[in-house]
């Protein structure tokens, strides 16, 4: 698609993705899941998948069997993990399509058994254990004991146990040491019961950065495969490259008096006579109704002011004087030398980044190049 025909898109730039997944291929000598729920955390699935792919990632990470599905779609015979609940109608097509199934509950895997020889064939499992982040997992202490009741159920195929991490983003506090010990334990009394994963996984982003000591034989990596910090306590090193850019175009530019309201509510009257822009992006496209954010124009940044409408922002335009209708406005990206990242707009909305690019919303035309 041409952007010229655009009021507001998204440009992905698929090299920077394949580059990020290069750099976290050398960091950790290890198989690589790249994460791409939630349409490639806003990015578009398609394309990020089949670009990841031809990057040589191992496997890819999804929550529901639904994106399993689409991910085959894109890369015919690559590995994937349904990290989230399947439910058992969708056995058969997991069978099918060798989709593997996260099991953390006895019951749920007797089902999962029963509709795999529905459908002839073996449900591939990977062992869910909470070690502390109180959501999915197996939690009680006969780890060793479920770990071999699911085993035992016919038509499983056994392949791989794993965990996920509360707070790797904050290295300074002592939870992910203590959920890696856990996790440890657990390995380690299945190895002596006789149990003998074939694929380790704990690591999520903030974990593959901080805790290289929990790699094990795969890292799950969601946001910086995007090339997007996970938190202010956990930047990526140099190197890594965001992947999108969140484009619009100014629709009005008209000079306002002193003391004139701008949007719904009039939260914000003009000081004194204001150039107004009106931007062609609101929060039906993912910018947020919230005060106090910014975009870039001609190079410069202009704060976003009144309330984000379902399809239009106002920006003050005094420090720009040739903007005109037309023109290109990036609201994450960059333009010129200045720079707005998915990781500024969490902190001006007091969110996470990941809330930030999962939110674009699908109207928005994703462009990709290389």
């Amino acid at each position: 698609m041409d952007s010229s025909v655009c009021t507001s898109w998204l440009e992905i730039d698929l090299s920077a993705i394949q580059n990020n997944i290069q750099l976290l291929k050398q960091m950790t000598r290890k198989k690589i899941m790249a994460v791409v729920k939630a349409n490639a955390y806003g990015h578009g699935m398609p394309d990020v998948v089949r670009a990841a792919h031809e990057a040589g990632v191992e496997w890819f990470g999804v929550a529901r069997i639904e994106e399993a599905l689409q991910v085959l779609d894109n890369a015919p015979g690559a590995r994937v993990l349904v990290m989230g609940y399947t439910p058992p109608q969708m056995v058969a097509e997991a069978v099918r399509r060798h989709i593997t199934l996260a099991v953390y509950d006895f019951d749920t895997a007797a089902m999962y058994s029963a509709k795999a020889s529905e459908a002839g064939g073996k449900a591939s499992i990977h062992i869910k254990f909470d070690t502390g982040m109180g959501r999915l997992g197996y939690n009680q202490p006969d780890t060793v004991d479920f770990a071999r009741r699911v085993i035992e159920l016919p038509n499983l195929e056994f392949g791989g146990v794993f965990t996920h991490f509360a707070r790797a983003d904050e290295p300074g506090q002592d939870t992910t040491p203590k959920q890696i010990e856990r996790f440890n334990q657990v390995l380690h009394n299945l190895n002596q019961n006789g149990i003998h994963p074939p694929l380790v996984h704990a690591c999520n982003t903030s974990a593959t950065l901080n805790f290289p000591q929990a790699y094990f034989d795969m890292v799950r990596t969601g946001i910086s495969i995007y090339g997007i910090s996970p938190s202010k306590q956990t930047i990526l090193p140099q190197g890594f490259k965001p992947a999108l850019t969140f484009k619009s175009r100014l629709t009005s530019v008209k000079t306002l008096p002193a003391g004139h309201g701008v949007s719904y509510g009039h939260y914000y009257f003009t000081p004194t006579e204001q150039c107004i822009g009106v931007v062609g992006a609101g929060y039906a496209d993912g910018f947020r109704r919230r005060l106090h954010s910014y975009a870039l124009v001609h190079g410069k940044r202009v704060p976003v002011v009144g309330i984000v409408a379902m399809d239009q922002s106002m920006v003050v335009l005094d420090e720009v004087p040739e903007a005109k209708i037309g023109d290109e406005v990036v609201l994450i990206g960059s333009q010129g030398n200045e720079h707005i990242g998915a990781e500024d707009l969490a902190a001006d909305w007091g969110t996470i980044s990941y809330e930030v690019v999962c939110g674009l919303s699908a109207r928005l035309p994703r462009i990709y190049h290389q």
